[in-house]
């Protein structure tokens, strides 16, 4: 027989007997319902989780630090920078170097009118920046050995207005809201960093010295990058050490740096450039320490929700088999003729596995659809209410939304399938049981 008349054959079949078909199938979109909704749980625990996670930090980001604090035979040195930059999966490296151990005071307008009495000012491999994920508002990137800077996004608001009386010499930041308890918008300060001349002064043991700074851009505040996008300087490596090598009169003493920052190209990647750091000697700060107990119970978690829902195809599975054997023992007949006739053992087998097949891709196609209108509503409903804009959300998703239930192509894809393959094995039972019938007895049979 051709494959062609055989699934004609198969769809009439199934059309003579609908009720029936319809309650099998009906069976087998609800367990397939069952998997991909559970799974697709379990899937949005893990990306709500890796969100929460994203907002403590870039997870792609090792830090790397020095044994003993420094004080052991391992040095944290442009050597040790070298070698890490060969590592695979890096894209990024860079050492970071804060003058945090002198008196930093800041100057800017007229006269020295307006004055900063502290911030923090950190060296970077300027070119490393933008892979590290430093996000800069205003300007651009800036050059290393010119004394250019960016400024932390709320540096200009701590700067006190030396014309102002005490208590109300600076901008207030914190604690501005209505009536309503609505936040307001921050008044401007007083004066634009990035247009004005700014001078660090640098106070030491041994006196004081002024650095003109060049401020080329303004960066977005994030605490994961650290205190220097907020209220600090970001400045090139090479004008910090220059900076580190006048407050020494010239004299700059070789040590180690006190923290090195790695950029890994993917987040599966970071756990194998640890450990290829940590065999080095050094110490080493991730998010992967946390990532990973946290990835291991949400896939538990997806292995139980998937396993309860798998109990439901493996219902569906049962009944699709109630269904073929019923069949068989109707078409008995029917059976008999084609032998009869002279169709092949393996065509009547076929027929049988044909139709079990059927009724699983009907019911994984109708399942998979199903699924995605209730995760669209889950979805919608968690969002908090019902709207085109949250539908929209509900289905794509955002770097600010959390959805309840995340499918993924690949889960409807292997429904599908999965849906398929236990709608054979549950065919191939009644299938065997038919092609063993005697041809001579079917023809007798009076049902």
């Amino acid at each position: 027989m051709k494959k062609t008349d055989i699934l004609l054959m198969c769809i009439q079949n199934l059309k003579r007997r609908r009720a029936r078909t319809f309650l099998t199938v009906l069976g087998v979109v609800i367990g397939c319902c069952s998997i991909v909704i559970m799974v697709s749980i379990g899937i949005g625990m893990k990306e709500s989780q890796e969100k929460m996670l994203s907002q403590m930090g870039d997870l792609t980001i090792i830090t790397v630090m020095p044994q003993q604090g420094g004080k052991g035979s391992i040095k944290l040195d442009d050597k040790a920078v070298a070698g890490f930059r060969q590592i695979a999966n890096t894209v990024a490296v860079t050492p970071k170097l804060a003058l945090d151990e002198y008196s930093i005071k800041l100057t800017a307008g007229d006269n020295s009118r307006y004055v900063c009495e502290w911030t923090n000012v950190v060296g970077l491999d300027t070119a490393a920046l933008p892979k590290l994920g430093y996000v800069i508002t205003d300007g651009g990137n800036i050059k290393d050995n010119d004394n250019e800077a960016i400024a932390g996004q709320y540096l200009a608001y701590n700067f006190k207005d030396t014309m102002r009386p005490e208590g109300m010499n600076m901008i207030q930041r914190w604690g501005n809201y209505d009536e309503k308890g609505k936040e307001l918008p921050l008044d401007a300060p007083y004066f634009d960093i990035m247009k004005s001349k700014v001078t660090m002064e640098i106070t030491t043991d041994k006196g004081k010295f002024t650095i003109p700074l060049k401020i080329q851009g303004r960066a977005k505040e994030d605490y994961s990058k650290g205190y220097e996008t907020s209220e600090g300087l970001i400045m090139g490596l090479n004008d910090v050490k220059k900076i580190i090598a006048k407050a020494q009169n010239g004299t700059v003493k070789k040590k180690s740096y006190s923290s090195v920052v790695v950029k890994v190209n993917d987040i599966t990647n970071v756990s194998q450039v640890e450990e290829e750091i940590k065999a080095q000697g050094y110490s080493t700060n991730s998010m992967e320490s946390i990532r990973k107990p946290m990835e291991k119970e949400a896939h538990q978690k997806q292995m139980m929700l998937g396993g309860l829902g798998a109990i439901s195809l493996f219902v569906a599975a049962l009944g699709i088999t109630n269904t073929m054997i019923m069949s068989i023992s109707e078409r008995t007949k029917e059976i008999g003729i084609m032998k009869a006739l002279g169709c092949f053992v393996s065509d009547i087998r076929r027929i049988f596995l044909t139709e079990a097949g059927i009724i699983g891709f009907i019911g994984g196609i109708a399942g998979c659809i199903l699924s995605i209108v209730i995760s669209i509503i889950v979805n919608v409903v968690s969002l908090g209410s019902f709207s085109f804009s949250n539908v929209i959300m509900a289905v794509k998703g955002g770097a600010d939304i959390t959805r309840v239930s995340v499918i993924p192509p690949w889960l409807l894809v292997f429904s599908i399938v999965f849906s398929i393959l236990i709608g054979l094995c549950s065919g191939y039972y009644p299938a065997n049981k038919a092609v063993k019938i005697s041809a001579l007895e079917a023809i007798k049979n009076e049902q």
